[in-house]
C-alpha cells in the first residue's frame, strides 16, 4: 500500500517537473493554457498527477487558476517583477546576515568553489539555462546556511517566479560578469563575519540582477 502511495508521489513529481521545465524554457508560454485533459493525453498518464501538478504550480506561483477558465501559467510583467525583486532583496539581505553567524570554514570553502566554477565558465560560451542554474545553487547555497527553513521557502518561490520572466540576460558576458563580483562580494563578508556588509552584499546584487534583467 505504501508503495503505491510512493509510486504515485514520484509520478506527480515527475510530471510536476516537466511541466514546470517547459514553462521555464518558454513550450508553455505565460498565458498558456494548462488543461488538465490536454497535458494528461500529452505526458502520456492519467489526469490523477497532472491535476496534483498543475495545483502545486498555482501554490508555486507559477499558475493561476480560475473558476469555469481553469489553471494558465502566470504572467510576470515589469511591473511584478520589481515586486517580486523588492521582496527577494529584502529577504536575501536577511537571509545573508542570519548566514554570517552560522556558516563554517568548509561552508566557506564549498561557496568560494561554486564561485570559481562561475568564474571559469566566463571563458565559454553563455548557456541561459546551466547560468541561471548555477546563479541559483549559489543562492539557495547561501540562504540553507541560514538555517531559517521559512525564509528559504519563501526566496525559493520568489526565484521560481522569476522565471516566467523573459530575459536573456546570461547571453551577455557583462551580466555574467557583474553577476560572478557580487557573488564574491558576499562570500567575502560572510567570511569576514561582517553581517551588515554581507547583508548591503546580497540586498545590492538583487537589486542590480532586476536592473540588468529590466534593461536586456
Amino acid at each position: 500500500m505504501t508503495g503505491n502511495g510512493d509510486d504515485g508521489a514520484l509520478l506527480v513529481q515527475s510530471v510536476l517537473r516537466r511541466i514546470r521545465d517547459e514553462i521555464f524554457d518558454g513550450t508553455l508560454a505565460p498565458g498558456a493554457s494548462l488543461s488538465v485533459p490536454g497535458l494528461a493525453a500529452r505526458l502520456d498518464v492519467s489526469r490523477s498527477p497532472v491535476r496534483e501538478a498543475v495545483q502545486q504550480l498555482v501554490m508555486d506561483g507559477l499558475a493561476v487558476y480560475t473558476p469555469r477558465v481553469g489553471a494558465k501559467v502566470a504572467v510576470l510583467d515589469d511591473a511584478m517583477l520589481r515586486h517580486v525583486f523588492e521582496v527577494r532583496e529584502v529577504l536575501d539581505g536577511l537571509a545573508a546576515r542570519q548566514a554570517t553567524v552560522r556558516v563554517t570554514r568548509a561552508e566557506l570553502a564549498g561557496l568560494w568553489e561554486r564561485v570559481r566554477e562561475q568564474e571559469r565558465l566566463l571563458d565559454t560560451d553563455p548557456d541561459h539555462r546551466r547560468d541561471a542554474e548555477l546563479d541559483l545553487d549559489f543562492h539557495t547555497a547561501v540562504r540553507s546556511l541560514s538555517g531559517n527553513a521559512p525564509l528559504c521557502d519563501a526566496l525559493l518561490k520568489l526565484d521560481t517566479q522569476s522565471h516566467l520572466y523573459r530575459s536573456d540576460m546570461w547571453s551577455h558576458e557583462d551580466n555574467r560578469r557583474h553577476a560572478v563580483t557580487e557573488h564574491r562580494r558576499i562570500i567575502a563578508a560572510l567570511e569576514a563575519g561582517d553581517a551588515d556588509e554581507a547583508d548591503r552584499a546580497a540586498r545590492a546584487h538583487a537589486a542590480g540582477v532586476l536592473v540588468r534583467l529590466l534593461r536586456t
